[in-house]
Order: structure tokens, then C-alpha cells, then sequence
């Protein structure tokens, strides 16, 4: 009867179909895995702890590194220098910026990758437009990773109505994602920074901390003043009777 632990080329066609069991391992071969695993967990640890550190920590840490963390080390300090640059980027705004028409395409179409542009078209002698302004410059130091940009409407599209002012469109890696044209949309004069915080976050443009829309807040508050002010029924029904 042939050995089924024979290192024959019979006998691994017949350990590929599962006709015969897996070979057997000698003494030498379960030490030798034994130890691979062993090894193979020491550097898995090893690599976890530097996941972890910052670009400075690696650079503390380096006469630690053996031969073998090299590779590794190399390839999370990249990482993090790739995340510093990422965060550096998005982080570089924070205040409004006036453009023109002819910066339309290289600041809104151009941003760049995973940047949010809120663009406001605005016109001198508009109160609105005037407080939008205002409120855009607070959520732009609020938001630095969003870019805030304003125009005046002719001067970035020409024949621009006023009808339509103030405009504020939202674009993201060059597509537009949300427009908001017009003082009906944006409530009048009344208009809260919050309310407009929460109105962009709702396009995507920045993430906001605000659990719920400010101006629900606002209109439960009315509805309650005004429910209070009504008379109640049992008021109504003595009314009635006199």
C-alpha cells in the first residue's frame, strides 16, 4: 500500500483534489512555524506601535527602529507627512476672499481636490447682502478647510439680475452642489449666522456642531407665543354664554 505521507508528485495531485489528507508536518517544520508565528507577532506589535505615533514620535524614536521596521516605519512616516500636507491645505482659508470674473474658473472650477467653495454674489447698497457678507466672514474663520469666496454678481457674470441678489452657490471639487438665489430663501433682514451655518452644512460645505436647524428653534418659539395669546376653548365657550 503506497504511504500517503510519501513525497511523491502522485501524492500531491491526490492532496490538491482532496483525495488524500495534508501531509503530515515533521517535528522540524511545526518548530520552524511555530517560530515564523512567533516572529511575524513581534513585528505586527512593533508596526502597531508606530501606526500610532505622530511625525515627531517617529522621528524621537528612530534609533530605536531595527532593520526590519525600517520599511515599515518609512511607510507611516510618508503617511502622516501625506496627512499633515492634506490637513495644511484644507486648513489654509478662513477669512472671505473678493474675486472676479476672470478668477471664476481657477478659484471655484479649480479648487482642488475635496474642497468645498461657497461663493456669495453680492452688490454694494444691499442690506442683505451687506449681512451675509458679515456672516460669511464668521463662519469662514469657523470653517478655515472651507474656502469662502465673495463677487460682486455683474462683475462675475455679467447682465446679472438684482432680483436675484443675494446668491450664494456651493460648489465642491468643481461641481456645483446647492444654490440658494434670492432674499426669500434666506429670510430677510432677520437672518441668524447660525441659520445660515446650518443651511451650508445641509449642502455639505462645512460640518457643523448645531444638533438641529436654529430656525425650527425659532419658529417653535413663535408658534408657542402665538398659541398662548389664542384664547382656549373653555374662554371661548363662557364668551358664548354672556
Amino acid at each position: 500500500m503506497q504511504d500517503p505521507n510519501a513525497d511523491t508528485e502522485w501524492n500531491d495531485i491526490l492532496r490538491k483534489k482532496g483525495v488524500l489528507p495534508p501531509k503530515e508536518k515533521t517535528q522540524d517544520e511545526v518548530e520552524e512555524e511555530a517560530l515564523e508565528k512567533q516572529i511575524l507577532l513581534q513585528q505586527e506589535s512593533v508596526v502597531k506601535t508606530y501606526e500610532s505615533m505622530t511625525l515627531d514620535e517617529l522621528d524621537e524614536n528612530e534609533d530605536d527602529f531595527s532593520e526590519e521596521d525600517e520599511a515599515a516605519i518609512e511607510m507611516y512616516r510618508q503617511k502622516r507627512l501625506a496627512e499633515w500636507k492634506a490637513t495644511q491645505i484644507k486648513n489654509c482659508f478662513g477669512e472671505v476672499v473678493e474675486i472676479s470674473g476672470q478668477d471664476y474658473i481657477k478659484e471655484v472650477n479649480k479648487a482642488g481636490e475635496g474642497i468645498w467653495v461657497v461663493l456669495h454674489l453680492y452688490k454694494q447698497g444691499v442690506p442683505l447682502c451687506t449681512l451675509i457678507n458679515q456672516h460669511l466672514s464668521e463662519l469662514a474663520r469657523k470653517f478655515p478647510q472651507t474656502k469662502f469666496l465673495k463677487s460682486i454678481s455683474t462683475t462675475c457674470i455679467p447682465n446679472y439680475p438684482d432680483r436675484n441678489l443675494p446668491t450664494i452657490f456651493v460648489y465642491h471639487e468643481g461641481e456645483m452642489k446647492a444654490q440658494y438665489i434670492g432674499p426669500l430663501v434666506f429670510g430677510g433682514m432677520n437672518l441668524k449666522v447660525e441659520e445660515l451655518e446650518w443651511r451650508l452644512s445641509e449642502s455639505g460645505a462645512v460640518k457643523t456642531d448645531l444638533e438641529e436647524n436654529p430656525k425650527k428653534q425659532i419658529e417653535d418659539k413663535l408658534m408657542s407665543s402665538i398659541r398662548s395669546t389664542l384664547p382656549t376653548r373653555k374662554d371661548s365657550d363662557s364668551e358664548e354664554e354672556n
